[in-house]
C-alpha cells in the first residue's frame, strides 16, 4: 500500500513524503543455502539459477559462516576464461535504491591461483536482460589474497559498492547504496567466477548472502493506473462478466474439461471480505457433474502493455485446474491461438508445489517455478507479469523465474503479434482437463474436497505515471488538495495534528479534487493507493 500524506494548519501547507511497505528485508531466497538438504553437496540450489559447471551447495557446520551450508564454486577446466556462479532475478523499476553484501572464504589449502577470480554483482536490466548499470565487490584474486585484504581460512564480508562502467567495464565510482537507472525492470544479484585459460586451482566459498531494498517503494515511478480490490459487497459487473456452460459448440472448451460454469451467483463466484471467491463444487447440472465460474472483462475492459499483479490463493485436489489469464480481444474475429492467449499463472492441483507461465500464439512457450519445500499454492501469493512490447516476465513473489522474448503467431502477422494488441482478464477454476492428465470422475472425487476454491485478493496493473503527491493551493479560506488522476488512489483525513493517533476517513470526491476549510486550525489528509 502505498501512502501520500498532507498536513496544514489554517493555509498553511507542509508536505511529507508518502511510504509504501517494509524495506530492509532480504529479498533472496535461500540466500544461506540452509534449504539445499541434501548431504555433503548438491547442485540442487533451491532459488537459485546456477550457470558453468561446478556451483555446489556444500555441507559442513564447521566451515559454514552460519548453519551447516554454504555455496562452493570454482573453474571449470577447459582451457579458456570461463565463467560459473549462481544468480537470482528480482522485480524493479527505475530510482528503486538497494544494497548488497555476502560473506566470502576460501581455504588455505585450495585457495585461488593463477588469474582467477571472484565477486558478488549487481545488475539492474531492461526487459530483454540488457545491463543498465553494474556494481560489484571488491574482487577476490591471488593478490588480494596473498596482500591480506583477502586472507585464508577466514570470513570476510564483502560489500556491493563498486560501480563500474558498462560499456568498458572500468571501474567509475564507490557507492554503499546501489540506484536502478532508467529502463530498469529487474534486478539481478550474482555470484561469479571467472576461471583463467590455465586451469589454475582454487575454489571460494560464498554464504549467508543479503540483498535489500533500501527504498520504501519496489516500484519506484510505476503506480496503479486500474485495480479490482474485490472490497464491494458483490462483484463489478462493470468489470466482469461471465463464460457460461461447458463451451458450447467447443465441448470442455477444447480442453476436455468437465465442469459447468454458472454466473455469478454465491454458489460459484462471489466477493466477501475484500476477496474474490470462485468455488468450485461437486453439483449435477445439465449433464455435468461439476460446476463452476469463469469471470472476464471481455467487451468491458481490456489493456496493452503494463505489470499485471494478481495476488491469489489457489486450491488443491485432484483435477483442480486453477487459472489468472488473457486472451486477445479480437478472439471474436481471430480464433484461437491467433488472437494469443497469456497465462499468468496456472496449476495442477494435484501438484500444489508449483505454477506455470505460458504465452500461446501458435507457438507455444512456457516456464514452471518450484516454490519451496513446505510451501503451497494453497498459500497467497504474488503473481506479477510484465507485458512490454517485445518482452513478457513472470514472476512470483518478486522472483523472476521466466522471460519470454521471441514467438510466432499461427496468423502469419509479423512478431511481435497478437502481443501489441489488447487484451481481456480471465479468472477461472476448471475441473478435469487435458492440463492436468485428465482424470476419472471418480478420481477426482476421491482425490478432492468440495467445494474448492480459488481467492484473489486483487487485480492491479501498474505503469510508470507522475508521483502520488498531494498538490496544495489555497482559496480564500479554503484549501483546495487536488492529486494525478491516472493513479488509482483515494482521499482519507484525520482531524488529529501530524496524524498522530486515532483513525483514517475515507473522503467522498468527484474526480482528482477536493476543497477543505480547515476545522479547528488544522485537518491532516493522505492519499492511499490503492
Amino acid at each position: 500500500m502505498k501512502y501520500y500524506v498532507a498536513m496544514f494548519w489554517a493555509a498553511s501547507a507542509l508536505l511529507a513524503g508518502w511510504t509504501a511497505g517494509a524495506a530492509g528485508t532480504n529479498l533472496l531466497s535461500n540466500p544461506g543455502f540452509e534449504s539445499d538438504t541434501s548431504p555433503g553437496g548438491t547442485t540442487n540450489l533451491l532459488g537459485w539459477a546456477a550457470y558453468g559447471g561446478n556451483a555446489f551447495s556444500a555441507t559442513s557446520a564447521v566451515l559454514a559462516h552460519s548453519g551447516t551450508n554454504y555455496f562452493k564454486v570454482y573453474q571449470a577446466s577447459n582451457g579458456v576464461v570461463n565463467y560459473t556462479g549462481v544468480y537470482q532475478d528480482y522485480i524493479s523499476a527505475p530510482g528503486v535504491v538497494y544494497a548488497a553484501d555476502g560473506w566470502a572464504y576460501t581455504l588455505s589449502t585450495d585457495a585461488l591461483a593463477g588469474q582467477n577470480q571472484a565477486w558478488i554483482e549487481v545488475t539492474f536490466r531492461d526487459q530483454r536482460a540488457n545491463i543498465l548499470a553494474l556494481y560489484k565487490t571488491a574482487l577476490i584474486t591471488t593478490n588480494a589474497i596473498a596482500g591480506g585484504t583477502f586472507p585464508a581460512n577466514t570470513w570476510i564480508n564483502l560489500a556491493v559498492t563498486n560501480q563500474y562502467d558498462i560499456n568498458t567495464f572500468g571501474l567509475t565510482n564507490s557507492t554503499p547504496t546501489l540506484t536502478a537507472p532508467p529502463n530498469t525492470v529487474f534486478v539481478r544479484y550474482q555470484i561469479t567466477f571467472q576461471g583463467d585459460a590455465a586451469k589454475s586451482r582454487g575454489s571460494v566459498y560464498f554464504d549467508d548472502l543479503n540483498f535489500v531494498r533500501v527504498s520504501a517503494t519496489p516500484y519506484g515511478n510505476m503506480n496503479i493506473v486500474w485495480s479490482d480490490e474485490f472490497d464491494g459487497p458483490s462483484i463489478n459487473t462493470n468489470i466482469w462478466t461471465y463464460d457460461l456452460g461447458n463451451g458450447g459448440s467447443n465441448p470442455g472448451w477444447g480442453n476436455n474439461e468437465l465442469e459447468y460454469y454458472t454466473s455469478n451467483n454465491a454458489a460459484n463466484a462471489y466477493a466477501s471480505n475484500g476477496l474474490l471467491h470462485i468455488v468450485a463444487r461437486q453439483q449435477a447440472t445439465n449433464g455435468f457433474n461439476y460446476t463452476s465460474a469463469r469471470i472476464k472483462s471481455q467487451g468491458l475492459f481490456n489493456w496493452t502493455y503494463g505489470r499485471f499483479e494478481w495476488r491469489a490463493k489457489l486450491p488443491q485436489g485432484v483435477g483442480c485446474w486453477p487459472a489468472l489469464w488473457m486472451l486477445g480481444s479480437n478472439i471474436v474475429t481471430t480464433n484461437w491461438p491467433g488472437c494469443g492467449e497469456i497465462d499468468v499463472v496456472e496449476n495442477n492441483g494435484g501438484n500444489p508445489t508449483f505454477v506455470q507461465g505460458s504465452l500461446h500464439s501458435g507457438s507455444d512457450e512456457t516456464a514452471v517455478y518450484n516454490l519451496f519445500k513446505g510451501d503451497s499454492v494453497t498459500n497467497f501469493h504474488t503473481y506479477t507479469f510484465d507485458w512490454t512490447p517485445n518482452a513478457m516476465l513472470f514472476y512470483v513473489d518478486g522472483h523472476l523465474y521466466e522471460n519470454q522474448t521471441g514467438w510466432g503467431s499461427s496468423t502469419g502477422n509479423p512478431y511481435p503479434y497478437p502481443f501489441n494488441q489488447p487484451f481481456f482478464l480471465v479468472m477461472n477454476l476448471a475441473i478435469g482437463g487435458n492440463y492436468v492428465g485428465n482424470p476419472s470422475v471418480s478420481q477426482i472425487n476421491s482425490g478432492t474436497v468440495f467445494p474448492c476454491e480459488m481467492q484473489v485478493d486483487y487485480v492491479r496493473i501498474y505503469a510508470p505515471t507522475a508521483p502520488l503527491i498531494l498538490s496544495i493551493s489555497e482559496s480564500g479560506t479554503n484549501v483546495l488538495l487536488s492529486w494525478p488522476s491516472s493513479i488509482v488512489c483515494h482521499l482519507e483525513a484525520q482531524t488529529n495534528s501530524f496524524g498522530l493517533g486515532g483513525s483514517w476517513n475515507p473522503v467522498a470526491t468527484i474526480g482528482n479534487q477536493y476543497s477543505v476549510s480547515p476545522q479547528n486550525g488544522s485537518v491532516v489528509y493522505r492519499l492511499v493507493s490503492p
